[in-house]
């Protein structure tokens, strides 16, 4: 698979930070909420309203996880005069929630 491809050496190598660190990155994706928040993001930018009307929850829930998404750099926020808007932090993430989706869609 190409994405792995790229640092398959490092893969045979990992040491107890990295683990760690991806194990944190799949527990932040391990939250349904926060999965349908990210799809949300991947059409277009969208403020915290937008966001929870898109996902059916409270503005203070969205927020809450928003927090989380924001540390682990999966989401980043960018304020527009009064509003701020969230948006996937970039590629990679775009390309890791896709291919979660592929595979748990896959036959």
């Amino acid at each position: 698979m190409e994405v792995l491809a790229v640092h398959e050496d490092k893969l045979a190598d990992m040491d107890q930070q990295t683990a760690a660190d991806l194990a944190e990155l799949f527990r932040a994706m391990s939250d349904p909420s926060r999965l349908r928040i990210l799809a949300a993001l991947l059409e277009r930018d969208l403020n915290v309203g937008a966001i929870a009307a898109q996902v059916d929850m409270s503005e203070s829930a969205v927020s809450h996880h928003l927090r989380g998404l924001r540390q682990m750099r999966l989401v980043r926020a960018d304020k527009q005069g009064r509003e701020v808007y969230y948006q996937l932090d970039d590629d990679h993430v775009v390309a890791l929630f896709k291919l979660g989706l592929e595979h748990v869609q896959h036959g």
